[in-house]
């Protein structure tokens, strides 16, 4: 069984609730926290090696050691729980059934930052979710771990929600500043970064729902323990939500030393592909992330197998790995079509592109309307080569990383799954009949692959 660490207690009856999360220990590590110095927890925080769960796997701990500290100006801590990315859903788990582990996180992570006011910037969708919080913000001021000199400590906190529109835009850092500001969400030119000038030009730290959580058992047990936990630099335990054609979806705690192939195919974990179905690809980090075939998802180039981790995962680049991301695992079986995939995420990023910068602006519906032509049985093999280059152009080319997000998983199923699309050009007639089960579906060995850049 997988180390818990964040779902030790998820199945306790009523653990959303004050009272029944405190007799199962919670808070305890803030009375431990408010015994140390805010530089001892952020050196118990480095010291574990957690890194941002939100996707870009950044160090937690240097990450909070950039903060600006200018004399008597405000600090802030925001809590990113936009969690727009298609295919994920842990953080929404976290908020719904253990509501009291983010707000203990919280009050740890902002004594340490020297915030007094911190903010859970909520996506619109989650349109529950606010009252649930709301209510486990109530309890803990109510029990003194929020307000005015929590604990006799000195230390003033208050915590407030803030529900955006609903814009996939906002999961990135800045664009949510401007929309906690009020303002439209569009994203920030960088620098300034948010630890310099943030939320209303003050010194902020942007951080994921179930990176701040996972602050908890690392005050609990020690940043030193918690690095012993997973492998290299993949430390700590990691949520992954898992979906797609497997027998139980759901939200996974997993210590990432387990296989990929273990992941899909354990009765403790996703219980195998339905009606025996063949494993046809992967996409294992939330929709941005290049989607992998079956053969390069198992194993890695050099025929090891592949790890549930972020050097592993990511062993090979793009041109035979992929990313961990913010651990969104979609699962194809033998009988979906990548094209037709494909086409749904150009539309996304399509719809959810702010509009500020030309390439992602015009760019990902270019795409999306090339790749409706194909996948309608119009497309020209000129097409093809067409989506290759206007992905490049994109990339790389935009202030945020929404145009990367629409690019790469354009240029993943092109490097891997051509074919298909050009079947889908010469069988416009059949597009009933799915194509790439007899390559893709049975792992290959891929040599080639190493040369494509």
């Amino acid at each position: 069984m997988s180390k818990k660490l964040l779902l030790k207690d998820a199945h306790i009856e009523g653990i959303r609730y004050f009272e029944t999360y405190r007799k199962h220990g919670g808070y305890e590590a803030v009375e431990k926290a408010f015994k140390m110095t805010p530089e001892e927890i952020t050196e118990e925080v480095k010291t574990s090696g957690l890194r941002g769960r939100g996707g870009a796997g950044f160090p937690t701990g240097l990450k909070w050691s950039f903060l600006a500290k200018p004399e008597g100006v405000p600090r802030h801590l925001v809590v990113n729980a936009d969690e727009s990315e298609p295919g994920t859903f842990k953080d929404r788990y976290l908020m719904e059934f253990l509501p009291h582990l983010l707000i203990e996180g919280m009050i740890i992570s902002s004594f340490a930052l020297g915030a007094n006011a911190s903010y859970i910037y909520i996506r619109g969708e989650y349109s529950w979710i606010p009252d649930i919080l709301e209510k486990a913000i109530e309890e803990a001021k109510k029990a003194g771990f929020l307000g005015k000199n929590i604990l006799n400590s000195g230390f003033d906190l208050e915590i407030y929600v803030h529900r955006g529109a609903g814009a996939y835009i906002c999961g990135e850092e800045t664009a949510l500043l401007e929309s906690l500001e009020g303002k439209r969400g569009n994203p920030r030119l960088k620098p300034p970064f948010p630890a310099v000038k943030g939320a209303w030009e003050r010194p902020t730290v942007v951080n994921n729902v179930e990176t701040i959580a996972a602050v908890v058992p690392i005050i609990n047990i020690t940043g030193a323990e918690y690095a012993k936990i997973g492998v290299g630099r993949s430390t700590g335990t990691k949520l992954i939500s898992a979906c797609g054609n497997i027998n139980k979806p759901g939200v996974y705690e997993i210590d990432m030393t387990i296989s990929v192939h273990d992941f899909i195919y354990s009765d403790e974990y996703c219980g195998g592909i339905p009606n025996g179905k063949k494993l046809k690809a992967c996409i294992p980090g939330g929709s941005s992330v290049p989607i992998v075939p079956a053969n390069l998802l198992l194993k890695t180039i050099n025929g090891e197998d592949r790890i549930m981790n972020y050097e592993s995962l990511a062993d090979g680049g793009f041109a035979t790995g992929t990313m961990m991301g913010s651990g969104g695992f979609i699962v194809l079986d033998e009988d979906q079509s990548v094209v037709e995939h494909t086409m749904t995420l150009a539309r996304f990023y399509n719809h959810e592109s702010c509009g500020q910068c030309t390439p992602c602006r015009e760019g990902t519906g270019w795409m999306y309307r090339i790749l409706k032509k194909i996948h309608s049985g119009n497309g020209e093999m000129k097409d093809i080569d067409l989506l290759w280059d206007i992905q490049r152009k994109i990339e790389g080319n935009t202030i945020c990383p929404l145009g990367d997000a629409a690019a790469w998983p354009v240029a993943a199923a092109i490097r891997h799954f051509r074919d298909e699309f050009e079947w889908y050009i010469d069988n416009p007639e059949s597009q009933t009949r799915n194509y790439g089960l007899a390559n893709y579906a049975n792992p290959i060995p891929t040599p080639e692959l190493q040369n494509i850049k």
